[in-house]
Formats: structure tokens, C-alpha cells, sequence
């Protein structure tokens, strides 16, 4: 098969031909359809917190079609059209029947999509109504970690939301968002290219004013907001969402930062500043993501701003290092 895979820190990705996977007895061999580019790929091959290894294939937003089944796998078959739950779990256990995969003992991070196959197992496999294609599929993972954030966030119909950074993350949110009632939806960034897709995802203002995030934040919003989601993941964020948000109001940390990060506990205190983090997704969420689409939201969709070979993905991944007009960017292998 061909497959892209992770060379070293700080070096391109390779288009390389690798033996065709096998299932083993509980597997599921998939042919990948789409395999969505998250920012946290981008930050695997820059960082070595993720752990990366020569010769690992990236990619945890994938769909595609059952081709191999294990001796022992039930309740697939092949030809069945399936997204990928990126969360490996026993699916037997407490925590998994209970949705809370990324607790099981087992857990672990499913990856393989920059490829034509891959193998997973039948417990991530999420059949895909016939309303929901491939490319759909490969969305839902963003989508449920943004729903995931927003139900942990405790956000009521009424609230004024305000989201920092305008990735698929931080729009994901802002459909959410809007589609759970909240009064205000502000996506802020240091940049505008994504000003367009948020107002059409559900922001009612897009915010740009480096000079003066929080001041132009409040302009936007109305005032102080209720909760502000950080999906950025850079040291300082969490010190500027403290003097964004209200009184008693939620800063819920969606971003991901390796980096050490500093803030004045005192002015969070003094103002009984409630901070959550969140971390992945329940299996309900991430089956309310794909019902949302099943349903014909259409505003998910606009995530998607190219789709790219597997030839081309190691230029093309390199370029989404540098912050460009696109979105989510789909490998179809």
C-alpha cells in the first residue's frame, strides 16, 4: 500500500510504499476514504512530547470501508461504510460500556489514516447512514471534541460564549455553540482568514485586534463572557481569558499546550474563575456528531477547504505549518 509516514523531528513526512496490513483475529482492516489533517499532527512532527517514531503513520480523522475482518470480529462486515473512533479501548470494561473509552485500561491513540489502509477494531468502527459520506466520516472526530468541551463547559442557553482561535476546533465550537442556544458567540484570532467560515459556523462577530484582545473581545461580545473557550494552546492564553471572562465565569482549555504556562492565580481567584480542561470525547458525543450530520447540518461541512492526494499530502503538510486560508484540509488516499 502507499502510506505517508513520520520521518524524525522537524523533517517531511515521506511517501513510501509499505506491505498491506492484515487483521489480526479482533481486527478490522479499513480502506481509508478521507483522512482529515488535525492541527496536532502538525504539532507531532515539531514537538517530542507526542512521542512520534521513524516510521509511524499519522492520521486520526479517518473513514472508509471494511475490507478485512479478523476470525473472531462480529458485527461488521466488508463492504460496510465506517468512521473511526481514534480512541483504542477493549470495549468490554466499565468504562467503555459506559462511553468513557479514553478512561479503559487499554487506551491509546488510534493513527494509520495517512495511508490506503489501516487496521483497527470493531468497537472503534461507527457505521455511516446513507445520508453521511466518507468525507462526512472524516469530520466527526473535531466535532465531538469540540461537543465534548462545550457539554464539560456546563454552558446554558443564554450564554455569551467567547472562542480564542478560529481552527476546526474553535469553529467546531462555534456550531455548537450556537446550535445549543447560546445568546453571543465571538471567535477571536490574530488573524482574519477564517472570518467568513465562523460567521457562517455560528459566531455573531469575529474578533482581530492584537493591540487589544481583550478590550476589542469585550466590544464584540457585549461585555464579559461567560465562558471562554481557548483553542489555541499557547502559554499566555489562559492569563488572557482570566481577564476576559465574567465573574464566577468558565475558562475551558481545548488547546493543546506542551509548554509550560504561567498566570496570576489572584486575579482568578479574586474573581472565582472557574478553570475545566478537556480531553478527547465520549462515544455518545461522537455518535451526536455524526447525528447532527445524518440530520443535514450543513454548517460542518465548511470545515473542509481542500482535498489532497497522498502523493501530495508531505508538500501540502508542510505548508499548514504556516497559517494559510485553510481549514481542514482531507486526504483521500
Amino acid at each position: 500500500m502507499r502510506a505517508v509516514t513520520f520521518q524524525g523531528l522537524h523533517q517531511p513526512l515521506a511517501f513510501e510504499a509499505l506491505p498491506d496490513p492484515t487483521p489480526g483475529t479482533s481486527e478490522v482492516v479499513v480502506k481509508v476514504g478521507r483522512c482529515g489533517i488535525c492541527g496536532s499532527d502538525l504539532h507531532m512532527t515539531e514537538d517530542p512530547a507526542y512521542g512520534c517514531k521513524h516510521g509511524d503513520i499519522l492520521g486520526h480523522e479517518f473513514a472508509g470501508e471494511v475490507v478485512g475482518l479478523g476470525s473472531k470480529v462480529e458485527g461488521l462486515k466488508t463492504g460496510d461504510l465506517v468512521s473511526v473512533i481514534p480512541l483504542v479501548s477493549c470495549g468490554a470494561c466499565e468504562s467503555c460500556r459506559k462511553g468513557e473509552v479514553q478512561w479503559c485500561t487499554q487506551f491509546g491513540l488510534q493513527g494509520g489514516g495517512y495511508a490506503e489502509y489501516a487496521v483497527t477494531r470493531p468497537n472503534q468502527c461507527v457505521r455511516l447512514p446513507t445520508d453521511v459520506s466518507i468525507a462526512d466520516g472524516a469530520i466527526i472526530e473535531p466535532l465531538a471534541v469540540a461537543l465534548h468541551g462545550v457539554n464539560l463547559s456546563g454552558m446554558k442557553a443564554g450564554d455569551k460564549v467567547l472562542i480564542l482561535g478560529a481552527g476546526p476546533i474553535g469553529l467546531a465550537v462555534a456550531f455548537w455553540a450556537r446550535r445549543m442556544g447560546a445568546a453571543k458567540v465571538a471567535v477571536q484570532d490574530i488573524a482574519d482568514f477564517q472570518e467568513q467560515r465562523a460567521l457562517d459556523m455560528g459566531a455573531d462577530v469575529f474578533v482581530v485586534d492584537p493591540a487589544d484582545p481583550v478590550g476589542s473581545a469585550e466590544r464584540g461580545l457585549g461585555g464579559k463572557a461567560d465562558i471562554v473557550f481557548e483553542c489555541v494552546g499557547l502559554p499566555g492564553l489562559i492569563a488572557q481569558a482570566v481577564d476576559q471572562v465574567k465573574p464566577r465565569g468558565t475558562i475551558l482549555l481545548l488547546g493543546l499546550c506542551t509548554k509550560p504556562d504561567t498566570f496570576n492565580s489572584f486575579a482568578m481567584l479574586s474573581k472565582e474563575v472557574r478553570l475545566v480542561t478537556s480531553a478527547f470525547f465520549t462515544r455518545q458525543e461522537y455518535e451526536a456528531a455524526l447525528d447532527a450530520l445524518d440530520a443535514g447540518a450543513m454548517e460542518p461541512r465548511l470545515l473542509v477547504t481542500d482535498t489532497i492526494t497522498l502523493a501530495d499530502t508531505p508538500e501540502i503538510f508542510e505548508s499548514l505549518k504556516r497559517r494559510t486560508s485553510q481549514c481542514k484540509v482531507l486526504i483521500a488516499p
